[in-house]
């Protein structure tokens, strides 16, 4: 699950990671307020307005501009709220903004200037451990960096049976040629980090840039988290971070019927029991000469409620041209499965595109009978390669 900036650096206050200090507003009044709020409570008068989407390269999009005043706060976060921000990781589609971040300048003057650096933490599942990624080139892509200057690339891989030792912070830190305060700054910073990250149980933590201020602070700019779905029952406080606006509604609603979906752009939707048997399912379509519209796993216990919600779900794409339901019967029986979809398909009614339903497994051919005899606008398969060809035939 991811969070929001906002929400991340409230995350890592928590452990004590300095950060740059900033409220969030969904009106262009509430951002002039909140403003006022921060002059008060850190003394800056000028702020950074940040528009608030589950994406990176907002800056690249117009998504992130300063405010030398309120005013311009007010102006700024008119521009901004509301606007659909297409950055290079949101696609050209680009995402609605709700939010804007009102966070204070630190990039002041002094007698030295301000350096960025990067940082990250996440998994490294071939060693299986976990990996702290520093580089001195921080504000920039990572991924250009270690292309091209892959010697700025700092790895320090952390034994999760002891965990971060000091002497690993220290060694960070001093490759990225730290010295004095800025140093013992960076290892105080590294050491929160990584305790925010192992007990909040994400799978990324990403700091970009890390700013070494004029007067040798280490502080957190801009923060990007991922959290383990799977551990969100350990973080109640956590979950309740999500914001339902920044995902996919298909894959909100297919999340609220226990369905596992993924939108795709295809024309041949898939409903399909197992995650395998779903990928399978999706290279048959490309065989025959489709395009997967999207991954739907209803799971084991396929029934007459999961597949009418598959249904559903993917008939509110209007790219979908067929529907190939692959149901294996091991756990479930697919003379129910063949019922469901019947049943499913007269409560929905009005549906336009044609329906292939291969079975196979514990009573498959009783199945097939039910689809056959129904008199419906769907047709029985029992062989992947069955299914293939009727899918092509109904695309043709």
């Amino acid at each position: 699950m991811n969070i929001h900036e906002y929400q991340a650096k409230e995350l890592l206050k928590r452990y004590g990671v300095r950060i740059q200090e900033g409220f969030v507003a969904d009106t262009p009044s509430k951002a002039v307020e909140v403003a006022r709020q921060l002059n008060a409570q850190t003394g800056t008068n000028w702020f950074v307005v940040k528009a608030q989407i589950h994406a990176g390269g907002r800056g690249k999009g117009g998504g992130v501009k300063l405010a030398k005043n309120y005013d311009e706060v007010r102006e700024i976060s008119e521009k901004i709220l509301g606007m659909q921000l297409v950055t290079p990781q949101t696609g050209p589609e680009g995402k609605k903004v709700h939010k804007v971040l009102i966070a204070q300048d630190v990039y002041y003057p002094g007698e030295s200037q301000p350096k960025e650096y990067y940082m990250s933490i996440l998994l490294d599942r071939a060693t299986a451990r976990n990996v702290i990624i520093a580089s001195t080139e921080g504000g920039m892509d990572i991924e250009e960096v270690a292309e091209k200057h892959p010697e700025k690339i700092i790895k320090e891989y952390i034994d999760t049976r002891v965990g971060l030792r000091d002497f690993q912070a220290r060694k960070i830190a001093f490759a990225l040629g730290l010295e004095g305060n800025a140093h013992k700054e960076m290892v105080a910073f590294i050491k929160s980090l990584y305790k925010a990250y192992l007990e909040s149980d994400a799978s990324l933590f990403e700091v970009n840039p890390v700013l070494k201020t004029s007067d040798n602070k280490i502080l957190a700019v801009d923060c990007k988290v991922n959290l383990d779905d799977n551990s969100l029952f350990r973080h109640p406080d956590l979950a309740e971070m999500r914001d339902i606006l920044e995902e996919d509604p298909l894959e909100v609603e297919a999340g609220e019927n226990d369905l596992n979906y993924v939108k795709l752009d295809g024309n041949v939707g898939c409903m399909v029991n197992g995650a395998g048997l779903a990928m399978a399912t999706m290279d048959i379509i490309k065989l025959s000469g489709g395009e997967p519209a999207n991954f739907l796993d209803v799971g084991g216990g396929a029934n007459a409620k999961t597949v009418e919600a598959g249904f559903r779900i993917i008939l509110k794409d209007p790219n979908v041209k067929a529907i190939l339901i692959n149901i294996f019967g091991g756990i479930v029986r697919c003379d129910r499965v063949a019922n469901g979809v019947v049943e499913a398909y007269k409560k929905i009614g009005n549906i336009n595109v044609p329906i292939i339903v291969r079975l196979q497994g514990t009573n498959a051919q009783e199945g097939a009978k039910i689809i056959d005899e129904s008199g419906l606008k769907v047709y029985s398969a029992i062989t992947l390669q069955e299914a293939a060809q009727k899918v092509q035939q109904v695309l043709a």
